[in-house]
């Protein structure tokens, strides 16, 4: 079962659903990715996404929350996530545990913040332990 403070949980769902909501503001060049415009300048600007994320002080504020967790809650949110994406089902919780303390290491926050619907995965993931991202 879920041990992470939930108010945790909720507070990264929040803050994820902003960072992705800003980053959607860049989306629009996607479009032209599709149709096969590809310039030197739009490859420039991909090389430095991450530095963008980076100055982004959502990215930053939620960066430094989860290198705050200790790394039993890191483990569960990586965990919680990836039952969220369907990784895992709630009933695997214990293997999903396992699969995320084996993978653990330092840069947990910037993996989780590379998953585009982290926010989805996290709320779906409550979801599958009956609990809701409303307090």
């Amino acid at each position: 079962m879920l041990t992470i403070d939930l108010d945790k949980v909720r507070f990264v769902i929040e803050k994820a659903r902003v960072f992705d909501a800003d980053m959607e503001v860049g989306d629009e060049d996607e479009d032209l990715h599709a149709m096969g415009a590809h310039t030197t300048d739009e490859m420039l600007e991909d090389e430095d996404l991450e530095e963008n994320e980076e100055d982004d002080p959502v990215y930053g504020e939620l960066k430094e929350m989860i290198n705050d967790l200790n790394e039993d809650e890191q483990v569960e949110l990586v965990a919680l996530a990836w039952v969220g994406r369907g990784t895992y089902g709630s009933d695997e919780w214990a293997s999903a545990l396992e699969e995320a303390q084996r993978a653990h290491n330092r840069r947990t926050a910037e993996y989780l913040l590379g998953m585009p619907l982290l926010a989805d995965y996290l709320a779906e993931g409550l979801a599958a332990f009956g609990e809701s991202v409303e307090a």
